[in-house]
């Protein structure tokens, strides 16, 4: 039973010591106006395999951040912007690597958010990631009351619905248990509010947590594209490189008059 015990003791504590020893990837984003360090995320790992395949066999080089929008993002990678003529109209190019979503509560929109991009959902319900490219979030400074007033508006819809579907088609019947058994009106009543709050539960609903806030309201970010884009990756060295391109005048589709060019590669921390 000791040796049991000892046993038990020395694979806890390898396995702890694996965690502490995970390896963390680095790339490393340069362009014509300064380079950004990013750190990929080991819990977005089908992101960070994909990314840096692309990364390693120079998918990225040459190619520009294309679409730059102030206090929004600004994207790149895409294959045809490589060597495209000015005032060419950039998408999605022709080499799109298409992988399952990998949403994570702990990962959200703050300014220099390494995410990728998506084709709309009428063309890809299942909101698949282009990997092919990215985006790194600028953003801009949120207050706690704007942030109250995104939660409301992306709440209420929810409870409404579900009101409508629980509460209005009893709602005569708990009228006439009120004047009549205040104690079953009581019951059925408890019933319904506990539908509702359990089906809300498992609903999209909004509620920003401790970091969020913080990060949104110092630093900055998109709150309101949390849950809708994979979020692999930060800035850790560079944020002012984001500022840098996001202030460069652009053209009626978003591109810069003045190319930033993209060079990626994998570094140490």
């Amino acid at each position: 039973m000791l040796k049991f015990i000892q046993s038990l003791v020395v694979i806890i504590f390898l396995a702890g010591s694996l965690k502490a020893q995970e390896y963390t990837y680095y790339v490393l984003i340069k362009t014509n106006m300064g380079n950004m360090k990013v750190m990929l995320y080991n819990d977005t790992p089908n992101h960070r395999n994909e990314f840096l395949k692309l990364v390693n066999s120079g998918h990225f080089d040459g190619t520009l951040f294309y679409r730059v929008i102030k206090n929004f993002v600004i994207q790149g990678g895409s294959s045809d912007s490589r060597n495209a003529p000015p005032g060419k109209h950039i998408g999605y190019g022709t080499s799109a690597v298409n992988i399952d979503a990998e949403y994570r509560e702990n990962h959200f929109h703050k300014k220099g958010a390494l995410c990728a991009p998506r084709q709309p959902e009428n063309i890809n319900q299942f909101k698949m990631s282009d990997i092919s490219q990215f985006y790194i979030v600028q953003g801009r400074v949120w207050t706690n009351e704007e942030l109250d007033i995104l939660e409301k508006n992306n709440n209420i819809p929810i409870k409404n619905e579900l009101k409508r579907k629980y509460y209005l088609p009893r709602k005569e019947e708990l009228a006439k248990l009120k004047q009549e058994d205040p104690q079953e009106f009581n019951k059925l009543l408890r019933q319904i509010k506990e539908k509702i709050n359990f089906e809300y539960s498992l609903s999209d609903y909004l509620k920003f947590t401790e970091e969020q806030r913080k990060a949104y309201t110092t630093i900055g970010g998109l709150p309101d594209l949390d849950g809708e884009y994979t979020v692999f990756g930060e800035v850790v060295e560079g944020l002012d490189v984001i500022d840098k391109i996001a202030n460069l005048k652009t053209d009626k589709n978003d591109r810069p008059f003045t190319d930033v060019v993209i060079k990626i590669e994998e570094v140490s921390n």
